[in-house]
């Protein structure tokens, strides 16, 4: 049809499809023309419509590792992973200070603030180093992907929630740290890329990586007294429940 623009505009430096109604490209910026084609208001077909009182604004359609509810920023700054990595290193600056008991979880009937103490202190740099890795690391990517309260979530569920099921099962007399978290992060975080590669679909994961760092934290109880093998299973199954949870508003074969 005669004044009709095309259905998209192919822009010259970085060729990105663009709608024919603007001027720049959104991509990188390039300037397309002087002014927007006008609008043949005629046909009715292009007839632009003013915003009717009454009708909310809806959301833009979910992208990839989206969830309903949470969004994250790829651009933005994982600021709650960074909270919980400074927690965690001003709570080894604390512990030469004070005694193992006064932050340690030990009973479900003491001081309610050790539930939240004890996922922030490591009696040993090599452990402290070996849980805050794979959480910084998982913690970061998963924030970048849903927001900051995902990460959040799971630092509770599976860091202080997995050392209170240990606490409640006798498995240990003194929990330190959260392996759980970071076991949890990282199933949450390597799950739909797992998913992927067995579509062979490309995926930003390192999965190699994930299970040698997971395979570290899992580790340490076996040589770290205050280190929870049940705090850490417990976190990873957890985790895993998390990462089923964020598979259902993401296509894994593409």
């Amino acid at each position: 049809m005669a004044g009709t623009p095309d259905l998209f505009v192919v822009c010259k430096k970085c060729g990105s499809e663009v709608s024919p109604y603007i001027t720049e490209c959104p991509y990188c910026g390039t300037r397309l023309r002087k002014r927007a084609p006008k609008i043949d208001r005629r046909s009715g077909e292009a007839s632009p419509r003013a915003p009717r009182r009454g009708v909310r604004p809806t959301l833009t359609p979910l992208r990839t590792n989206e969830i309903p509810g949470i969004r994250g920023d790829p651009m933005g700054r994982p600021n709650a992973t960074y909270l919980l990595l400074a927690l965690s290193l001003i709570g080894f600056l604390v512990l030469p200070f004070v005694t193992d008991a006064d932050l340690a979880l030990a009973s479900l009937s003491g001081d309610a603030w050790k539930y939240v103490t004890s996922a922030f202190v490591y009696p040993n740099s090599w452990y402290q180093l070996a849980v805050l890795l794979p959480l910084g690391i998982a913690g970061w990517r998963l924030e970048l992907r849903h927001g900051p309260v995902l990460v959040i979530a799971l630092f509770l569920a599976c860091g202080i929630g997995g050392n209170a099921i240990a606490v409640a099962l006798g498995a240990n007399d003194l929990v330190f740290g959260a392996p759980g978290a970071a076991l949890g992060m990282l199933a949450a975080w390597a799950l739909p890329d797992i998913l992927r590669a067995r579509h062979d679909v490309e995926h930003d994961g390192d999965l190699l990586g994930a299970l040698v760092l997971g395979v570290m934290v899992a580790a340490m109880p076996a040589v770290v007294p205050g280190a929870s093998a049940v705090a850490s299973a417990a976190g990873l199954v957890l985790g895993a429940l998390a990462g089923l949870m964020l598979l259902r508003g993401t296509d894994t074969r593409r």
